[in-house]
């Protein structure tokens, strides 16, 4: 790696035209300057620069080795302003998970202008209701309802919604602890839901689950059939409630937090950071 720095700073020795000049371009002393050059030369086994109080000639063999010392710079400037470049506009690939309700009306419509306004961003989505292993599946960003005990993501909270229990028609609360439940996977087979109003009026709904799924689209499809009742997110309903009915439409539920999780704990890329933050302003327009 030193050689590396040494053949860069004799690079720019022979453009600057002078140890000082390099000195003042790369902003180091004269004598560390100087020393570099003369290490250089030493582990050559060669002098390349011809030098008076005034000037400085190229050896032949300088000549030749600076040729190759300049591509050298113009690679490591190249990668630089490549990789600075890719923080000030959003692009290249970034893979993103999120459970499928949010991915379908949050994420979806967010990565769809983002892509309108930066043509370089790649997405790659995964919509997954269960928890996905970011370093696993080599995921920039995670959406994910609830807090994660991993200590080794970066986590931000960027929102929340409630969930809605709804049945294809109106039913009157003894009728409703009757119907058949559709139960999420994460649900599991008992089901306890505590509903409060806004006069602090509360209770609790306890059922079994009559079928279980593993997404938002068969639970809602199953109630619009009238094959029972279970929960969507509000969001969902409001898409939804021309064909479902919200069941106790005084109470609610306990808000669920909304969290974005990164494995960058510092300096995300930029795309990550803007997605984040479009992600926000899309749920709290929800």
């Amino acid at each position: 790696m030193n050689k590396l720095r040494q053949m860069s700073i004799f690079a720019h020795i022979v453009e600057e035209g002078s140890i000082s000049g390099a000195a003042d371009k790369l902003d180091l002393s004269k004598s560390v300057v100087s020393q570099h050059l003369k290490s250089l030369e030493l582990e050559l086994g060669a002098v390349l620069l011809k030098r008076t109080t005034r000037r400085q000639n190229l050896t032949e063999v300088g000549k030749t080795f600076y040729l190759e010392c300049q591509k050298l710079n113009t690679i490591a400037e190249l990668a630089w302003s490549k990789a600075s470049g890719a923080q000030i506009e959003p692009q290249g690939k970034i893979r993103i998970t999120a459970p499928n309700a949010i991915m379908d009306l949050v994420v979806l419509p967010v990565l769809s202008d983002l892509m309108l306004q930066y043509p370089k961003l790649q997405p790659e989505l995964l919509s997954e209701d269960e928890y996905v292993n970011l370093m696993e599946h080599d995921i920039d960003l995670a959406i994910r309802v609830g807090h994660s005990d991993n200590s080794n993501l970066k986590q931000r909270r960027i929102g929340s919604f409630r969930d809605v229990l709804c049945g294809k028609s109106e039913a009157c609360e003894d009728e409703i602890e009757s119907l058949p439940y559709i139960a999420n996977r994460w649900q599991g087979r008992s089901i306890e839901h505590a509903f409060t109003s806004i006069q602090g009026e509360s209770f609790t709904l306890k059922t079994e689950a009559k079928c279980r799924v593993n997404s938002i689209h068969s639970c809602l499809s199953l109630i619009k059939s009238g094959a029972g009742i279970g929960l969507i997110p509000d969001f969902y309903y409001a898409n939804a409630k021309e064909e479902v009915v919200r069941l106790f439409p005084n109470m609610h539920l306990p808000e669920n937090p909304v969290f974005a999780l990164t494995p960058y704990h510092e300096n995300p890329p930029i795309s990550v950071s803007v997605c984040i933050e479009e992600i926000r302003k899309k749920l709290s327009q929800q």
